[in-house]
């Protein structure tokens, strides 16, 4: 008799993605929430749109939702991130990182760390949109950032903040961004910056 596979995610994970938190539900329009965000690309399997609602007085975020096409790890992480994001402030929600996510989870496998990226991003791009609309540009980051994969909007500094974290190979970098798995153009450019963060760092 053959068994059953083993549950290799930890509870707290398995909680958030078969009873997730803060779902943007079908019918709401996510442009009456005062910031929106939306990554990834649905061609490759993982699509991000998180929504906020601000105490603008407070610049605290009262409310977080999201919709998302994605695995266990992303609907799990993108639950959980929507939880610690309320009651922050904006710069603290801001700074949120993949590794936030990761350990209020009770850790990824390796290969599933890049779906602990895209909720992250959202929240950024849904914190820029929100100063945009509130004509606040100077607060909005990642202005000097450029975009090495247009597909999955991963930027430059996510590259080097990943070969910080320990990636050595594009392979590496791939698992952990996706980068390059929808059109693959941009791997030479990608192959050329990690290897100029690898030499800055000395890795």
């Amino acid at each position: 008799m053959s068994q059953q596979p083993k549950w290799v995610y930890s509870d707290k994970l398995k909680e958030h993605f078969t009873n997730p938190h803060n779902i943007l539900g079908e019918h709401e329009d996510p442009d009456t929430y005062d910031g929106k965000g939306k990554v990834g690309n649905v061609g490759c399997g993982d699509e991000m749109l998180l929504v906020i609602k601000v105490d603008k007085q407070k610049k605290i975020i009262t409310d977080c939702k999201w919709r998302t096409y994605g695995c266990a790890s992303a609907i799990a992480s993108t639950s959980i991130l929507s939880e610690i994001t309320k009651g922050k402030t904006l710069k603290q929600a801001y700074a949120i990182s993949p590794q936030d996510i990761i350990k209020e989870l009770g850790g990824l496998p390796e290969h599933k760390i890049h779906c602990s990226v895209l909720g992250d991003k959202a929240l950024r791009a849904a914190i820029n949109d929100y100063y945009l609309r509130q004509g606040i540009v100077n607060e909005i980051a990642e202005k000097e950032t450029h975009v090495v994969c247009k597909c999955m909007n991963i930027t430059d500094r996510e590259i080097e903040q990943v070969v910080l974290d320990g990636a050595k190979t594009y392979i590496e970098l791939q698992e952990r961004t996706k980068i390059g798995t929808v059109c693959g153009q941009c791997k030479q450019q990608a192959s050329d910056f990690l290897q100029n963060c690898l030499n800055k760092h000395s890795v």
